[in-house]
């Protein structure tokens, strides 16, 4: 797999800044170091970072952990790192997922990537592919490589090497307003139709039954037509890795959530990004929603008297007796760069990272958002005593039922880069707003789309 295509990646996000107003909503932390001009692979070395058996250097990390809580406890884990290693200096640049995409493909051609990063699975098969980032088996290795999931190190792996690291994990399930099902009559749907006639009935009142986003500054339509796709057994992608979005599954997907938006949904959600969608349901604006977690911490600090009306269930099925499949989940990784003058230094950090304490605090930063990426941790006394742990024992459950069984995105095939192609650049993203704005014929959007698709897989190959 590992091809050259940075003049793709290059071209898809210099579109994506473009789309974004070339400004982005990441915020680089005061005092950040240049990094351009990075050595290349190879001409940094552990007697680069170490000296006299000290660590000694300064690196760029970049992550996406926007939020307050979990900002801050990254920032104070660099603070006591640095403490432990006066010699070491941590730099961090927090950027939003989308924008993340966008600063990595543009600063690859100029050398202005960082020493770590967070990142997404189908990032990394991207970066692995370009040939950016450092193997960490070592890492993995010193920490414990069975207190991790296979699936999970196997996404971030190729040609024997091992180039991510999972931080934590989510899944995303089906979230609901059990206070709005009560006063309705309604129970929580089991299929995709239960779930639009749920949906349209409680469009009402001032709430949306369920909002379809689709924003080509995202990729949130993606998501949701893969959600519908896979609920059924199939993938948007064919086992050698064409885009398939004109197989029957993948039409009534599409006519689904047209269906959806066009009854069920705020007619503005043709533009919504991930924010946008989920900050409906965190104002108590829609009675349904497809996300994490994250939903529980969002809830609570937008209308924390909705709280206790909130819940997730696994994503419907296309029949109540259908089996359950596997939807998507994300092991949110850390990479180490391969531009990096101080890898060890990296490493070294990372590591410190799943240390018990930290490791506890990181993830109750979000509780139930971040479900432990490491063996053992959820059944220690200090990870469940939080409150909110507590409080949503069964989404917990649901959540970690779900990451069990699900795969990246695009990732039942197994890692691959048309997963990254097809979830960054937006292209099922337009078909909808074709289809909706234009009216365009389901199938002619969906051809269209295909094939604009594997024409971007082609010159991965």
């Amino acid at each position: 797999m590992k091809k050259r295509y940075v003049s793709l990646i290059l071209a898809a996000a210099l579109s994506a800044a473009a789309l974004a107003g070339c400004g982005g909503s990441g915020t680089e932390a005061p005092g950040s170091k240049e990094t351009t001009g990075k050595e290349a692979a190879g001409q940094a070395s552990a007697q680069d970072t170490v000296a006299d058996g000290e660590l000694s250097g300064e690196i760029t990390f970049w992550h996406s952990f926007t939020q307050g809580p979990r900002l801050e406890t990254i920032q104070k884990a660099a603070d006591k790192f640095m403490a432990e290693n006066p010699d070491v200096k941590i730099n961090i640049e927090t950027f939003s997922w989308n924008d993340f995409y966008t600063k990595w493909t543009t600063g690859l051609a100029s050398g202005n990537v960082p020493d770590m990063s967070t990142a997404l699975p189908a990032q990394v098969a991207e970066m692995i592919n370009v040939d950016a980032l450092a193997p960490i088996n070592d890492l993995i290795d010193d920490i414990g490589r069975d207190k991790f999931a296979e699936t999970a190190i196997a996404e971030g792996t190729m040609d024997g090497n091992n180039y991510s690291v999972p931080l934590y994990r989510h899944a995303h399930v089906m979230w609901i307003r059990k206070d709005l099902l009560e006063q309705n009559g309604l129970e929580v749907p089991e299929t995709w139709d239960e779930l639009y006639e749920a949906a349209k009935t409680l469009t009402k009142d001032g709430v949306y039954g369920l909002s379809f986003p689709c924003g080509t500054n995202d990729f949130q339509a993606t998501f949701f037509l893969d959600f519908y796709v896979r609920s059924g057994g199939g993938s948007l992608l064919t086992d050698d890795l064409k885009a398939d979005l004109t197989s029957d599954l993948a039409i009534d997907g599409i006519n689904y959530w047209v269906k959806v938006y066009n009854d069920c949904s705020p007619k503005d959600s043709i533009n919504f990004d991930v924010l946008d969608q989920a900050t409906l349901y965190y104002q108590g604006k829609t009675a349904f929603d497809f996300n994490s977690g994250f939903q529980i911490s969002g809830v609570a600090a937008n209308s924390p008297d909705l709280l206790q009306y909130v819940d997730c269930y696994p994503v419907p099925k296309i029949h109540a007796d259908d089996g359950t499949e596997g939807i998507m989940t994300t092991n949110t990784p850390m990479v180490v760069w391969k531009a990096s003058k101080h890898p060890e230094i990296c490493k070294a950090f990372m590591k410190t990272l799943y240390e018990e304490d930290t490791y506890v605090e990181f993830l109750h930063a979000t509780p139930v958002g971040m479900l432990p990426a490491i063996k053992g941790i959820a059944d220690t006394d200090a990870y469940k005593d939080d409150e909110t742990i507590k409080q949503f024992a069964h989404a917990e459950e649901v959540l970690t039922a779900a990451a069990d069984i699900g795969t990246a995105f695009g990732y039942e095939h197994g890692p691959n880069v048309q997963a990254g192609i097809m979830q960054n650049n937006h292209v099922i993203e337009e078909m909808f707003q074709d289809i909706i704005t234009n009216g365009t014929d389901v199938r002619t959007a969906a051809k269209a789309a295909q094939d604009k698709l594997n024409a971007l897989f082609e010159t991965a190959e």
